[in-house]
């Protein structure tokens, strides 16, 4: 006997006890055996119906099925569905809507750290310590003339300053996306 087949040969047993029969006999237990407690009974239909998920599954368990997902990639047709913003926006909002042109389900997402990195790398954001010693990311002179700059805003802790791109700075990253990639995949 398989594996397979002793789980559903156990699921039987299960769906027995949990509608109140006694699998060896085939008897209706009494409505007073510990049995036709609602609580056991319950539980019994939960374990049931773990069992026949195991089962559809070949014997894999719902936790050990570990999805593997393509890397990531977008064609150059996909990234002609990028939504451009007039408005300055966040290198967050900038990669979340290069993520709405995959199928997150296949593919892993792009990171904004991977654009960041890139456009470190490139010379277009530098790292520098803010007051506060803690480390931020900052336009060079390059990044200002491609479209990069900072913004303040209000946020739950009081004003900060945030990094935004510009419509031809987006459209920058779009077109250099294959070097942002190759960066994400290392």
């Amino acid at each position: 006997m398989t594996e397979l087949e002793k789980i559903a040969y156990a699921k039987i047993y299960v769906d027995k006890l949990a509608n109140g029969i006694n699998p060896l006999t085939e008897q209706q237990l009494p409505d007073s055996d510990i049995i036709n407690n609602v609580k056991i009974s319950r539980c019994l239909f939960y374990v049931s119906a773990i069992l026949g998920q195991v089962i559809e599954k070949e014997g894999r368990s719902q936790r050990n099925v570990k999805i593997v997902k393509a890397p990531f990639q977008l064609d150059y047709e996909a990234r002609k569905g990028f939504a451009y913003s007039e408005v300055p926006i966040s290198i967050s909002e900038v990669t979340r809507r290069i993520n709405e042109l995959i199928q997150p389900e296949e593919m892993k997402k792009l990171n904004y750290k991977h654009v960041a990195d890139w456009l470190i790398q490139a010379g277009f954001l530098t790292i520098v310590p803010r007051d506060d010693g803690k480390m931020v990311r900052k336009p060079t002179d390059n990044g200002m003339q491609l479209g990069i700059t900072t913004e303040q805003r209000q946020g739950q802790e009081g004003i900060y300053t945030v990094v935004v791109y510009n419509k031809e700075a987006q459209q920058f990253i779009l077109d250099n996306l294959d070097a942002v990639i190759e960066i994400s995949q290392r």
